[in-house]
C-alpha cells in the first residue's frame, strides 16, 4: 500500500498549488521562451532543497531532489507554455496578455508538478534515489522536450518518466490512460499545385488547378481508407485551400495544407510517401505540376506497460476503486512528452477536471477559449505524480 497520507499532504498545500496556477494563468507565455512562468516556479520552490539546471535553447529547467540515500532515478514533467488565443472565460485571473491564453491546462500541469515537488521534498530523508522535476516550455508545436533533451538538461537520463494532462471534459478526478500508443504523431504538409491561369469564361484556354486540387482532397481521403487498416488509425486532413482573387479569373496555382496523424512509426513513414505519390499522380492527371513539403512534428506517444500498471496501482491506492479507467482507444491528439518516452520507459496519464456534478461530456474541451478547470482536482494530480515517483523509487517495475 502506498503512503496513505500523500493525498492529505497534497490537500494541505492546495492553496499554494491553486495560487501558482492562477499566477501562471494570468500571464501566459508562448513558445520556447517562458521566463515569467519559470520565475514564478522558481520563486514558489525557492525554499526547497532542489538542485536546478537551466540554459541552452529554451527557458526549460530541471530541478533535482536527491534523497537521503542512493537509488533509482525518476522524472516527472510539467509543461509551461500557453496558446496564441484570446481568453473568453471571464475568470478573475484570466489572461492579462491579449491574444494569449492557457487553454490546454499547462498552467495546471506546472502547478501540480510544483505541488509534487513540495510533497516529495518533505519526505527527502526517507527517499532512496533522486527525482527530476522537468519544467518544460514549448510543448504547443515547438518541440520543447526535444530541445531540453538536446541541451543536456536531462542528463543522465532517468529510469522512468511520468506526466499528467488534464481533461476538462472528463469526469472530475478520473484517471485514464492505456498501454502502447496513447497519442498520435503529428506532422504537417503543404502542397502547391500549379497550372496556367486565364479567364473563367474560357477554361479551355487555361490549365485550371482548382479541379485538380478538389480531386486531390478526395484522393487523399480514399488513400487513407483503402490503404490503411482502421485498427491502426491514420488521419489525413486538408485544413486550408488558398487560391484565386476574383470570380471571373482562373488562378495559376492552388495551395493546400493539412495535418497527418498516425499511431505507429511504420504507418507514419508509409503515409508520408503515399501522400507525395498521390499528389504528383493527381496533378499529372489534370495536366498540372505539384510540389510537396512535409514538416515532421511529434512522434507517437507510447506508454510502457509497466508504467501503466504502476500508475493504475497508485491511483487505486490514493483514490480508491473506480478512479482509474483504461482507455479503449488512443487519442489522435499529439504530445511532445513522446520525445522523453522514446528514450525512457514511462507513461502519460489523463486527469479529469470537470466540476463535480457537471455534465462533463458537454464541458468545453482543451484549446477552447472558454475552457474551465475545477481546481479542486489539482491536489489529486500532485499526489498522483508524487505517488508514481515514490512507488518507482521504492519498488522499480515490480
Amino acid at each position: 500500500m502506498l503512503h496513505p497520507d500523500l493525498l492529505d499532504s497534497a490537500r494541505s498545500i492546495a492553496d499554494r498549488i491553486v495560487s501558482l496556477r492562477r499566477a501562471i494563468h494570468a500571464e501566459p507565455e508562448v513558445g520556447l521562451q517562458t521566463p515569467l512562468t519559470l520565475a514564478k516556479v522558481r520563486a514558489a520552490l525557492a525554499h526547497l532543497p532542489l538542485e536546478w539546471r537551466e540554459g541552452g535553447t529554451t527557458t526549460g529547467a530541471v530541478a533535482t531532489l536527491k534523497g537521503g540515500t542512493e537509488g533509482r532515478r525518476v522524472l516527472l514533467r510539467g509543461d509551461m507554455d500557453g496558446l496564441p488565443m484570446t481568453e473568453e472565460t471571464g475568470l478573475d485571473f484570466a489572461s492579462t496578455i491579449p491574444g494569449r491564453m492557457h487553454a490546454c491546462g499547462h498552467d495546471t500541469h506546472t502547478a501540480m508538478l510544483a505541488g509534487a515537488a513540495e510533497i516529495l521534498c518533505a519526505r527527502r530523508e526517507g527517499i532512496a534515489g533522486e527525482i527530476q522535476f522537468m519544467f518544460q516550455p514549448g510543448e504547443e508545436g515547438f518541440h520543447g522536450a526535444r530541445h531540453m533533451l538536446d541541451d543536456g538538461l536531462i542528463d543522465p537520463l532517468p529510469e522512468a518518466a511520468f506526466a499528467l494532462h488534464i481533461m476538462p471534459n472528463a469526469r472530475h478526478g478520473a484517471v485514464a490512460a492505456r498501454t502502447g500508443a496513447m497519442m498520435a504523431s503529428a506532422d504537417e504538409f503543404d502542397i502547391l499545385m500549379e497550372g496556367r491561369g486565364g479567364h473563367a469564361s474560357m477554361p479551355h484556354d487555361a490549365m485550371d488547378p482548382v479541379p485538380g486540387a478538389a480531386a486531390l482532397v478526395g484522393a487523399l481521403q480514399a488513400m487513407v481508407t483503402r490503404r490503411f487498416a482502421v485498427a491502426d488509425a491514420v488521419v489525413v486532413t486538408v485544413t486550408t485551400i488558398q487560391c484565386g482573387t476574383a470570380h471571373n479569373v482562373i488562378p495559376d496555382r492552388v495551395r493546400l495544407a493539412g495535418t497527418i496523424r498516425t499511431l505507429s512509426k511504420r504507418h507514419r513513414e508509409k503515409v508520408h510517401a503515399l501522400i507525395e505519390e498521390v499528389t504528383h499522380a493527381t496533378a499529372a492527371a489534370y495536366g498540372l505540376t505539384a510540389k510537396f513539403e512535409l514538416r515532421h512534428g511529434f512522434p507517437v506517444t507510447v506508454n510502457d506497460a509497466r508504467a501503466i500498471a504502476l500508475a493504475r496501482a497508485v491511483a487505486g491506492d490514493l483514490f480508491g476503486e473506480g478512479a482509474w479507467a483504461d482507455m479503449a482507444a488512443p487519442s489522435m491528439g499529439a504530445e511532445d512528452f513522446s520525445y522523453v518516452l522514446e528514450k525512457v520507459p514511462g507513461a502519460m496519464v489523463f486527469l479529469g477536471v470537470a466540476a463535480e456534478g457537471d455534465d462533463w461530456r458537454n464541458c468545453c474541451s482543451i484549446h477552447s477559449t472558454r475552457m474551465m478547470v475545477d481546481e479542486a482536482a489539482l491536489p489529486r494530480g500532485a499526489a498522483l505524480l508524487a505517488g508514481c515517483a515514490l512507488r518507482f523509487l521504492e519498488r522499480g517495475w515490480e
